[in-house]
C-alpha cells in the first residue's frame, strides 16, 4: 500500500481514541469542564489542621501532616487536606481567635495567608503554590472561611472589586464600598471583632463574595469550610448566594458549613441542597460525653432520609464533626499539639463506627506526624470505610434488648454527671432554637401585668393540673451613642427579653463562645445591646423569632443533669451491595451490657430481601471472631462505651 493511498481500517491509536470517546459519550459526567463533576457523591474523607493546631498551623506543619496524609490515608479515601480558620492573621503577640487589627486583608477587603507563616504566598498573597504542592501528591486542597466581611475591611472602608472590569464596583452611578455591604449589627456571635454577614439583598453584597470565591478558585482550592454561617449563627441568604456563586465556577468546590450548635432536620431541610456538608452538632473534642451527645442527632438525620440527599453539584451529608484522635491541642488557644487525645481505644472504636454508619465525612483531626498504628487501624478499617462510603438503608434499629452484666468500669468512665448550673429564675428550664416550621417552635405568647404587655411567655408542662410557664421580661432596646445602626428602622417592632428582676442582661440567640456538641442548651444572657443577637419578635402564629438567625425559641423541662439521651444501649442497622447485614450494637453506659437483636426483628425492618431465612453467619468487625450459624437472636456482651459491629448473611 502506498504512503498517500487510503487505509480500510483507521490505525489502532485512532482507533482507542474513538473508543475512549464513545465510553465517554456513556458516562453522565461527560464534558470537557471540571465543572460537570458530581461532588460529594460519597461522604468527603481527609485531615483538617484545628484539633491539632488550632489557628497557628504554618505552612512547614501543614506540608508535613499533608505528605503523611498522601503517604498513609490517601489510599485509603482521605484526599483532603484543610487549612482551619485564621490563616490570615498574624501569628504575633496580642493576636487570638477575637482579636482585632491582625489579619492580612488586600486593597479590596480579601484576606491573604500570612506571609510569615506562610512564605510560598508572597509570590501572589495567595494559596496556588502550596495548592500546587498539595495536588502534586494527589490530595486535594481545602480552607476554612468566616462568613461575610472582616470588621477590619469594614473599618478600612475599602472598594469592592467587580471582577468583570477589574476596578471599584459601580452601580446607581457610585462607588460602593465595604461600609456599604458590612452588616455591623450581625457581627458573629463568638467572633464579633472578626467577621460580620453580608447584605446579600444589594448587587455590591454579592460582588464582594463573587470576589472572594473567583479568588480562590484561582488559587486551586477544592474544598471550603464555611464558619458562623449555621446552626444558631443560621444565615440562609448568604449560604444560598454562595452555593449559586459556587455553581457558576469552571471548578468544582465542595461546599461544608459549620457550625452546627442546635441543628435539626427541619433547620436543614431548606439549605442541604445547596451545601455538600452540613454539621449538626456543636464542636466535638475528644470526651465521651461529646461522643454519646451525638446518638439522637444523626438518628434523627437518617429517619428523614438526609443521609446523602441531593446537594451541590451532586450530594449532601450530616456531618459529625471532626475525629479528635491522636495528637491534639485544645480549643481556640495559642499553641500546636500537646497532648494525648484523652478517648480510651473503645471509645475511639465507637465513634469511628457511629461515624461511619452513619455516613458522616470522616476528618482526621490529630497530628499526622505522631500517627500510631492503632489509631491508623481504627480511622482505616476496611469493613467500616466500606460501610461509610457504599452502604444504603442507614439508620437507627430500635428493637434492641439490654441488660447490665458487670459493675462500673471506672476506667472508661471518663467524666462525672454534675448539676446543671442554673441562672436565677430559670431553674429547670432549657431553650433551643429550631426551624420556626417546627411545631415545637410554637406556644409563645404575651402576658400581661399591672396593665402592662411586659412578659412574653411558654408553658412547657403540668403540675398539678395546673399550667408551668416560663417567662421573660420584654423590655424596648435601647439605642446608645456609641452603637452603630445600619437598620434602625427593621429594628422598630423588636423587643429586648431580660431575666426577670434584671435590666441589664438580655437573652442572646448564639453563644459568645463556640459550644461543644455536648453543652446543654442554657438560656444564654449578656450585657444588653444593640445586636441583631439580642432581638426578638413575638408573630401571630405564637413564634418567639430571632433577629439574628430568623430560628425561633424552644423551651423544655430540664431538671436533671444530662449524660446521654435516650437509651444506653443502641444500635444502628445498614445493608451492603452484595446483600449483606451490618449491625452495630453501642454501649452508652458506664458498665458492661449485653445487647441482644433478634433475627425476626431485623426481617421486620429490612424485609425479606435481606433475611431470607432464619439461620444467619455472622462475623464481628473488631474481633475477628466468627459466630458462625446463629439462630433467632444475635447476642454479645459490649464494654462500657465499646461498640461491636456484625457483618450478617442470611
Amino acid at each position: 500500500m502506498g504512503r498517500g493511498a487510503p487505509s480500510s481500517h483507521p490505525p489502532p491509536w485512532r482507533r482507542l481514541l474513538l473508543r475512549y470517546a464513545f465510553l465517554c459519550a456513556l458516562l453522565p459526567w461527560s464534558g470537557t469542564s471540571e465543572a460537570n463533576e458530581q461532588l460529594a457523591e460519597f461522604p468527603p474523607r481527609g485531615w483538617n489542621s484545628y484539633d491539632s493546631f488550632s489557628w497557628i498551623v504554618d505552612e512547614n506543619t501543614y506540608m508535613q501532616n499533608a505528605e503523611i496524609l498522601a503517604e498513609k490515608l490517601l489510599p485509603h479515601g482521605y484526599e483532603y487536606a484543610v487549612i482551619d480558620y485564621l490563616w490570615y492573621r498574624k501569628y504575633v503577640d496580642g493576636a487570638y481567635t477575637d482579636s482585632y487589627g491582625f489579619d492580612n486583608i488586600d486593597e479590596w477587603g480579601r484576606p491573604f495567608p500570612d506571609l510569615q507563616r506562610f512564605p510560598s504566598s508572597r509570590i501572589d498573597k495567595g494559596f496556588s503554590q502550596l495548592a500546587n504542592k498539595v495536588h502534586g501528591m494527589g490530595l486535594k486542597f481545602g480552607i476554612h472561611l468566616m462568613k461575610g466581611i472582616s470588621l477590619q475591611a469594614v473599618n478600612g472602608n475599602t472598594p469592592i472589586l467587580d471582577i468583570k472590569t477589574g476596578k471599584p464596583y459601580v452601580e446607581d452611578g457610585r462607588q460602593w464600598t465595604a461600609r456599604d455591604i458590612g452588616l455591623t449589627h450581625r457581627t458573629c456571635a463568638w467572633m464579633p471583632h472578626g467577621f460580620m454577614s453580608v447584605n446579600t439583598d444589594i448587587g455590591a453584597g454579592k460582588a464582594f463574595l463573587r470576589s472572594l470565591y473567583e479568588q480562590y478558585t484561582d488559587w486551586g482550592v477544592d474544598f471550603v469550610k464555611v464558619d458562623c454561617i449555621f446552626g444558631t449563627d443560621y444565615s440562609p441568604k448568604e449560604i444560598i448566594t454562595i452555593s449559586e456563586l459556587l455553581a457558576e465556577l469552571d471548578r468544582p468546590i465542595i461546599l461544608s458549613i459549620s457550625p452546627g450548635t442546635e441543628v435539626t432536620p427541619a433547620l436543614a431541610k431548606n439549605i442541604s441542597q445547596h451545601v455538600n456538608m452540613y454539621r449538626i452538632t456543636g464542636d466535638d473534642w475528644d470526651n465521651w460525653k461529646d461522643v454519646s451527645s451525638h446518638f439522637d442527632v444523626s438518628s434523627s438525620f437518617a429517619a428523614v432520609n438526609k443521609i446523602g440527599a441531593i446537594g451541590l453539584r451532586g450530594r449532601s451529608w450530616p456531618d459529625l464533626d471532626m475525629l479528635p484522635f491522636g495528637w491534639l491541642t485544645n480549643a481556640g488557644v495559642n499553641q500546636g499539639p500537646h497532648r494525648q487525645c484523652e478517648l480510651t481505644s473503645d471509645e475511639q472504636r465507637t465513634q469511628i463506627a457511629l461515624w461511619s454508619m452513619a455516613k458522616s465525612p470522616l476528618m482526621y483531626g490529630g497530628d499526622l506526624r505522631h500517627l500510631d498504628n492503632d489509631t491508623l487501624s481504627i480511622i482505616t478499617n476496611p469493613t467500616l470505610l466500606k460501610i461509610n462510603h457504599y452502604s444504603i438503608n442507614n439508620m437507627e434499629f430500635h428493637h434492641v434488648y439490654s441488660e447490665r452484666t458487670s459493675k462500673e468500669d471506672k476506667h472508661s468512665s471518663r467524666f462525672i454527671s454534675e448539676d446543671l448550673v442554673h441562672l436565677p429564675k430559670i431553674d429547670g428550664v432549657s431553650l433551643g432554637l429550631t426551624a420556626c416550621s417546627d411545631d415545637k417552635a410554637n406556644g409563645w405568647y404575651m402576658f400581661s401585668q399591672h396593665g402592662k404587655s411586659d412578659h412574653i411567655c411558654r408553658n412547657y408542662g403540668m403540675q398539678d393540673d395546673k399550667n408551668i410557664s416560663f417567662c421573660l421580661g420584654k423590655t424596648i432596646p435601647l439605642l446608645t451613642s456609641d452603637d452603630i445602626i445600619v437598620h434602625s428602622e427593621e429594628y422598630q417592632t423588636k423587643f429586648h427579653l431580660a431575666i426577670m428582676d434584671s435590666d441589664d442582661a438580655c437573652l442572646d440567640a448564639s453563644g459568645s463562645q463556640r459550644r461543644t456538641s455536648s453543652d446543654s442548651k442554657f438560656p444564654m444572657f449578656s450585657r444588653c445591646r444593640w445586636h441583631a443577637m439580642q432581638m426578638w419578635e413575638l408573630n401571630e402564629k405564637g413564634n418567639l423569632i430571632s433577629s439574628y438567625s430568623r430560628l425561633c425559641a424552644t423551651v423544655e423541662s430540664n431538671n436533671k443533669g444530662v449524660v446521654t439521651t435516650g437509651a444506653v444501649a443502641r444500635a444502628w442497622i445498614a445493608t451492603g451491595s452484595k446483600g449483606e447485614i451490618y449491625l452495630a450494637f453501642f454501649n452508652l453506659d458506664s458498665m458492661s451490657r449485653k445487647i441482644t437483636a433478634r433475627i425476626l426483628d431485623l426481617k421486620k425492618v429490612l424485609g425479606s430481601t435481606f433475611i431470607r431465612k432464619d439461620t444467619c453467619s455472622c462475623t464481628e468487625l473488631w474481633s475477628g471472631r466468627n459466630f458462625g450459624r446463629v439462630e433467632e437472636e444475635i447476642s454479645a456482651v459490649v464494654k462500657s462505651h465499646g461498640s461491636m459491629v456484625f457483618e450478617i448473611t442470611c
